[in-house]
This record gives C-alpha cells, sequence and structure tokens, in this order.
C-alpha cells in the first residue's frame, strides 16, 4: 500500500470537541518551530500566561498549559493535592464526575461520592450535607460543565460551601471556558483545569490550568512526593515561572503553545463578556430552530450549558445512520450520547469559532433533511 500525504475534509464541529479552529489560529500553527528555551519563546510563554490569567480571571502566578490534553490537566491537580488517606468528596452527574472519583481513587484518597441523575446539575445541599457528614474533608471536587449532557453547575455557590468547610476545590472548567462566565478568583476556586479544544477553539493537546495560593501552599506542604513526575507542578513551575532562564523540565509543544497563544489573543480582542453573550445568542437561535423540529432538550433550561446542548434523539430515528448522514452529506459532524444516554441523545456543541449564525443555520437545515430522510 502506497501511504499518501493526509488531507482530511473540511469538517462543520458541532460535536462536544474539537470545535472548529478560527484561520488565524491554524496559520500560527505552522509558523516556523524554535527551540523551547529560546528568549522569545520564553517571553511568549510569559505572554500565554498572562492571557490565561485573564480567561480565568485570576491573578495566579501558578497559571500555565499543561503539555497534554484536557485529562492531564485533571490528573495534574489530583496528584498534586490528593495525599494517600485524604478524604475527598466527588460530586458526581455524568463522566466526567466518575472520572474524577477514579483519580482520587490512584491518589490513595477516600473518596465521598454526591450523586446527582445525569442531566442535571449538583445539588448545593446535598454537597453540604455530605461536607457536615465529613466534617474531615479535605478537598471538594466538581464538574463546572458536565461535557456528557449538557448540565451546568452552580460553581460560585459549589466554591463557597466547600470554603465554608474549610475545603479546597478542584474544578473543572473544559468545557466551560471560553463559553460562560468562569471567574477563578471571584468564586474562591483552588484548583482549576480546562481544555484547548473546546470553547477555546484550539487544537486539542493542551490543557490550561491554575492553582490558588491556598492549593500552592498545600502542594508546598506535601508530606509524600508528586506520584506524577512529569505533573509535578513544583517542578513544571520552575519552566514557566521566574525572570529571564527557566529551568528545563521537558520539551514543550512548541507550536501547538502558538496556537493556543492565538486563541487566547482572539478571546481577549473580542473580551470575555461578548464571547459569554455570542455563546448565549447562538443557543437560543440553535434551540427555538431544534423545538420547532420537535426536539426535546434533556436538561432543564435553568442548568443548561448554552454551548453543549443535548437532545433526545427521536423516536424512530437511528442514532448512527444520522449522524452518518449529516458527515456524509453536509460534511457536519454532531457528538452521540455518553454512558446512560448512550443511543438515546445527541450533543450538539456551538463552541468558540463554532458560535456562529451560519454552524446554526446549517445544523438545524441538515437535521431537517436527515429526519425527513
Amino acid at each position: 500500500m502506497e501511504i499518501q500525504s493526509f488531507n482530511p475534509p473540511r469538517r462543520i464541529l458541532m460535536g462536544p470537541g474539537p470545535t472548529d479552529v478560527p484561520p488565524r489560529v491554524l496559520a500560527a500553527l505552522s509558523r516556523p518551530t524554535i527551540g523551547h528555551l529560546d528568549p522569545l519563546f520564553v517571553k511568549m510563554m510569559d505572554e500565554l500566561k498572562s492571557l490565561l490569567k485573564y480567561t480565568f480571571q485570576t491573578s495566579s502566578d501558578y497559571t500555565m498549559a499543561v503539555s497534554a490534553p484536557g485529562s492531564a490537566g485533571m490528573e495534574a491537580c489530583f496528584v498534586n493535592l490528593v495525599e494517600p488517606g485524604e478524604k475527598v468528596i466527588v460530586c458526581r452527574n455524568g463522566v466526567f464526575g466518575e472520572r474524577m472519583r477514579e483519580n482520587v481513587m490512584r491518589c490513595g484518597g477516600e473518596t465521598i461520592i454526591v450523586d446527582d441523575p445525569w442531566g442535571r446539575a449538583v445539588t448545593p445541599e446535598k454537597l453540604e450535607a455530605a461536607l457536615k457528614a465529613h466534617p474531615d474533608t479535605k478537598i471538594v471536587a466538581f464538574v463546572h460543565a458536565e461535557t456528557s449532557t449538557g448540565a451546568l453547575s452552580d460553581a460560585k455557590t459549589l466554591c463557597a460551601i466547600a470554603k465554608k468547610y474549610g475545603c479546597l476545590t478542584i474544578v473543572d472548567t473544559v468545557t466551560s471556558l471560553g463559553g460562560v462566565e468562569v471567574q477563578v478568583d471571584g468564586w474562591q476556586m483552588d484548583a482549576v483545569y480546562s481544555g484547548s479544544q473546546k470553547c477555546l477553539s484550539c487544537v486539542p493537546g493542551l490543557s490550561p490550568v491554575t492553582f490558588g495560593k491556598a492549593a500552592v501552599e498545600k502542594i508546598k506542604q506535601r508530606k509524600s512526593p508528586v506520584q506524577s513526575w512529569f505533573l509535578d507542578q513544583s517542578l513544571v513551575m520552575s519552566y514557566w515561572s521566574g525572570e529571564g532562564k527557566r529551568a528545563y523540565h521537558h520539551t514543550a509543544p512548541v507550536n501547538a503553545l502558538y496556537a493556543l497563544h492565538e486563541a487566547l489573543l482572539l478571546v481577549q480582542q473580542e473580551t470575555l463578556e461578548h464571547v459569554w453573550l455570542r455563546h448565549k445568542t447562538q443557543h437560543l437561535n440553535l434551540r427555538a430552530g431544534l423545538e420547532e423540529l420537535g426536539f426535546e432538550f434533556i436538561v432543564p433550561e435553568s442548568e443548561r450549558l448554552p454551548q453543549l446542548n443535548t437532545v433526545y434523539i427521536p423516536e424512530g430515528k437511528d442514532d448512527v445512520a444520522v449522524r452518518s448522514f449529516l458527515l456524509q452529506n453536509y460534511n457536519l459532524e454532531i457528538g452521540a450520547g455518553l454512558g446512560a444516554f448512550a443511543g438515546k441523545a445527541w450533543r450538539i456543541g456551538l463552541m468558540g469559532y463554532g458560535a456562529r449564525n451560519e454552524n446554526v443555520a446549517v445544523c438545524l437545515h441538515a437535521l431537517a433533511k436527515a429526519l425527513k430522510n
């Protein structure tokens, strides 16, 4: 078999991620590679940190991009903060809450689960009841925007409850950062991670993270070594911080960081407030069209994530057949259901660069054709 260059088609990505990447970001990815310790690259890293701090709405200097996808950002938070034997409350309302539980287990922590139904937000009263029942809890972990269902939880309230009981928080903002309001400092979040390929509209493979003062202090006072050398923040931050010369830790994904720099610059130039409003506006446009076609949303409106719309598959329609029709006839990708919703729901993304009029119009037109097919 003769192998030739791979030339992918231009898809319209309206699933749960990755999303459409703006031309400016793709162009940044193709710029000349320079060394990861080059003075000019170090200067770019400092700018990238500043842009991440703006996007997270934090002043913490312990803000950076993990050189791996969002799952590694999640693991970085857990392996640095959870020590063996410590009690951690995990709020679980979908796939990614369960992954938090698995991380606690692998760190040797003791997990207390606060469960909510798939498609619903985390219930603050359940978290408070669990904290009252387990006053020795050290950390509360929850998913702000559950990617498997499209449910948006009240991060501000959940963090306030955790602080009331003296706990640190680990928060998953993989699908929320750059799409809905996230206020790391204002909501007293301690360790937060995200992903490059969702509402930031960058290529997959990077995980923005930020650690607040209390989290940094916890890392410094650890009694046992961080179980992952690569994700040990006390080592990694020596590469991302400091004046002038940086300590070598690993070879950074240079071109991918160019792309993230450009993606975050686009966010800053548009302003966060306008970005959040754009996602909400396009969600309302999509919602109106989907309801006109007879679709039923799974998540109640008050708990619904604008950038990830989860709807029941209409009766009599085949999940795979419809999604294949969209891909083959419109180059349009929407997401299948996960876990409890596998074969029962579709996840339609409106993330970052993908949250625009033409994507909504194409999606609604294509779905209308698919339902008649």
